[in-house]
């Protein structure tokens, strides 16, 4: 099989000659560092061999807990938040059929997602949906106490345990927790519930390839054998080893960050000409986002999903301020085959496109779009899969995950911690008056009422 490859040469030459190759000391430090153990946030390195370390004994046991799961239940509903969910979401959405939720699927559980947000309307039309189905939970949280999945959790524990009966539950409820602290954790040890364990050293948006991804991922019929598989295979095209003009990840960091620093592109759009990996690039968001944003720098990661948004951010990526640039996932070949037909009247002028298939149609979009940023001065960086299935969505993680921490340690930052993250948390437990805030409380309180 061949692997993904990248073209950074429509992104290149924004730059002067050789600038991309002046990054290979640099980037070569960074990935030294990842390797050594010596960047900053090296006690959250556990992913960077990870792929290579899942044995196929590992693999059966989860996919022992998914038939568990996918024979006793209509529907699952994965609880988490950030990179407990995310991940999942974007596989299982890049895979499976994009109307999965109005097909009564004899084969496959509905698999929903919750305790990523607080919406009380979601969460009432979440327990109403389920009211009448079989239904069961995975849990994913570290600590247990995340807000918006803790809340969600206790909604639906209680709901199962009505509607299937406390024994029936147990067999229906999943953790994916700590392996020894933490709310979630006594839960799970407490009712008996199947567990599996987010590994210390894995942050959220780094955990795709542990339980907390690969589980959801085979409850939804999908091989993540074959994922994995696909993560290894990149992982060894990304090794240290590898020749720096040979290893995408290599390049890609090396490109990203000679066009922030050196060409002033601040923006990096993530594009799609596959609606279907519309989540690949919220989990992309997340994963640079959160590993590249401190010490007020980063490139600020956006997404765009085409042809769609060519019809309304088109007009700004065109001709708007020239501070962005963009990485465009292509995909080769799809998976099916559907021809333009051809009409008698043509009123809409279209003929000349009948017995052509659809994705050449797409292809051109992507092509002349392509002509038309790069002549606009937008750099392009394209990234071609083969094929979208398992294989490659699994290289598509690896490599989006090592270039990340090359790329972060390049801009000099810590990839692997979010202190911003907390700042919102402690602004709302203490307007929530949560017992241990006492003095937040009052502080925030008397700010509010002096603005």
């Amino acid at each position: 099989m061949k692997n993904i490859s990248l073209d950074i040469t429509k992104a290149a030459q924004f730059l002067n000659a050789g600038a991309v190759e002046a990054f290979e000391p640099q980037v070569k430090a960074a990935q030294e560092a990842l390797e050594n153990g010596t960047c900053p946030g090296n006690d959250f390195l556990g992913w960077l061999h990870l792929p290579s370390s899942i044995t196929p004994a590992f693999i059966q046991e989860l996919q022992d807990c998914a038939n568990v799961l996918r024979a006793n239940c209509e529907a699952i509903v994965v609880a988490g938040i950030g990179g407990s969910y995310l991940g999942a979401r974007a596989v299982i959405e890049a895979l499976g059929n994009s109307f999965a939720w109005l097909i009564k699927d004899q084969k496959n559980p509905t698999i929903l997602f919750a305790g990523n947000n607080i919406g009380e309307d979601y969460l009432a039309e979440l327990t109403d949906y389920l009211k009448d189905k079989k239904f069961g939970v995975i849990n994913i949280s570290k600590s247990g106490t995340t807000t918006e999945t803790a809340l969600t959790f206790r909604l639906l524990k209680k709901q199962c345990e009505e509607q299937r009966g406390k024994e029936e539950a147990k067999k229906v409820i999943v953790a994916v927790t700590d392996a020894k602290r933490g709310a979630a954790r006594t839960c799970a040890d407490k009712e008996g519930y199947t567990s599996f364990i987010i590994p210390d050293n894995v942050g959220g948006r780094f955990s795709v390839l542990t339980p907390v991804g690969l589980l959801p991922i085979a409850c939804a019929g999908f091989d993540i054998a074959q994922l994995v598989a696909g993560a290894q295979d990149m992982e060894k095209a990304c090794a240290i080893d590898v020749p720096f003009k040979e290893n995408p990840a290599a390049q890609y960091a090396a490109v990203r960050n000679a066009l922030y620093q050196q060409a002033g592109k601040k923006i990096e759009i993530m594009v799609n000409y596959q609606p279907k990996l519309h989540f690949m690039s919220e989990w992309w968001k997340q994963l640079y986002g959160e590993s590249e944003g401190k010490d007020k720098k980063g490139i600020f990661p956006a997404s765009c999903d085409f042809t769609t948004d060519l019809h309304s951010m088109g007009q700004w990526i065109q001709d708007g301020e020239r501070t962005i640039f963009e990485t465009v996932i292509s995909v080769e070949q799809p998976n099916r085959t559907l021809l333009f037909p051809n009409d008698e009247e043509n009123l809409d002028g279209l003929n000349f496109l009948a017995g052509k298939r659809v994705d050449e149609v797409n292809k051109m979009a992507e092509l002349g779009t392509k002509l038309a940023h790069v002549d606009g001065g937008v750099p392009n960086i394209r990234l071609t899969m083969p094929l979208l299935n398992e294989y490659y969505i699994g290289q598509i993680i690896y490599f989006f995950e090592i270039a990340c921490g090359i790329s972060g340690n390049v801009l000099g930052v810590n990839p692997f911690n979010q202190p911003g993250v907390e700042a919102y948390k402690k602004n709302m437990f203490a307007l929530l008056d949560k017992p241990g805030y006492e003095a937040e409380s009052k502080a925030i309180k008397e700010r509010l009422a002096n603005e």
